[in-house]
């Protein structure tokens, strides 16, 4: 190598950082900023009801001796003839999690029949004594609109609640590809009947849900012949770089609305209530945003 070349090559150094500035950041402000979870998350668990209103669990305690951490403790009952609490003979009269020993294995969620016990996407929880680990069912139990109910030391976003342990159904029973599309289960209050997981078969609905194909989430650890087209060499970057704008202008958008609330607040204006985190956003509104920005 001639010292033209030993003097190049000293730039040759700077060849991975050129080609993570052109790369979407992976870093989020949090906790102003929670990054959107898988649709298979094991998180804080929720007991489901019917789209009529009664409960899923009959009491039959087999989460609780599937349970390989000994966590669950429930205790069943069976049904007032006037006012059945569930379909079946018995119901969950005690059901209780210890969060302190559960390790988020989701065999409670394998064995349960009736599909009552599933997993949410939230694990942002933390306690501050013993007692508030123990969840009971008026913890556990959904609301009258099917939504997992917030403690104060729950961190609950926008997301969270959706797709509960949807890895659950992910395989078709013993294997045949004739049952992978469908649907299996009973319909939940406030969701309905949930989409069942494609598996590996050509019968599958990833907009529903939420699944991703793996080439788009691991597409920087491919090989180039195994990289979409569209995405490889200059074009993939120009992509991506405009991903990242418009999660960067999305941020900013944000940013601004939170700062006029916090204006409007010290001046004592009125100020609209924020958004539930179980609500999604108004179409209008988006495109007000935008226009206004645009203006």
């Amino acid at each position: 190598m001639g010292k033209v070349g030993q003097f190049f090559s000293f730039f040759g150094g700077f060849r991975l950082t050129l080609a993570h500035m052109t790369r979407p950041r992976v870093t989020v402000s949090y906790p102003d900023e929670k990054k959107a979870k898988q649709p298979r998350n094991h998180g804080r668990h929720v007991l489901n009801r019917y789209e009529d209103g009664m409960e899923k669990c009959i009491g039959c305690e087999l989460c609780a001796g599937v349970c390989p951490a000994d966590c669950i403790y429930v205790r069943g009952l069976d049904n007032p003839p006037d006012h059945p609490v569930s379909p079946g003979e018995r119901y969950g009269y005690v059901y209780e999690i210890n969060y302190l020993r559960c390790i988020h294995c989701d065999m409670c969620v394998e064995a349960c029949p009736t599909e009552a016990i599933t997993e949410s996407k939230l694990f942002e929880f933390s306690f501050t004594n013993r007692a508030d680990a123990i969840y009971t069912k008026a913890e556990l139990l959904v609301d009258d609109d099917g939504r997992p109910k917030t403690l104060p030391w729950e961190d609950w976003r926008k997301g969270d609640d959706l797709y509960t342990s949807g890895w659950m159904r992910a395989t078709s029973p013993s294997g045949s590809a004739a049952y992978e599309g469908e649907v299996q289960w009973s319909g939940e209050l406030g969701y309905g009947v949930r989409a069942p997981e494609g598996g590996q078969s050509g019968r599958r609905d990833d907009a529903a849900t939420g699944s991703k194909p793996l080439r788009q989430l691991l597409e920087p650890h491919l090989l180039d012949q195994d990289i979409p087209f569209e995405n490889r060499g200059m074009r993939g970057r120009a992509a991506r770089a405009r991903e990242s704008a418009d999660k960067n202008r999305a941020k900013m958008r944000a940013k601004r609305q939170d700062r006029k609330r916090a204006k409007a607040l010290k001046m004592g204006l009125p100020v609209d209530a924020p958004p539930s985190p179980f609500d999604d956003p108004a179409p209008d509104d988006e495109a007000g945003s935008d226009e206004a920005e645009a203006s």
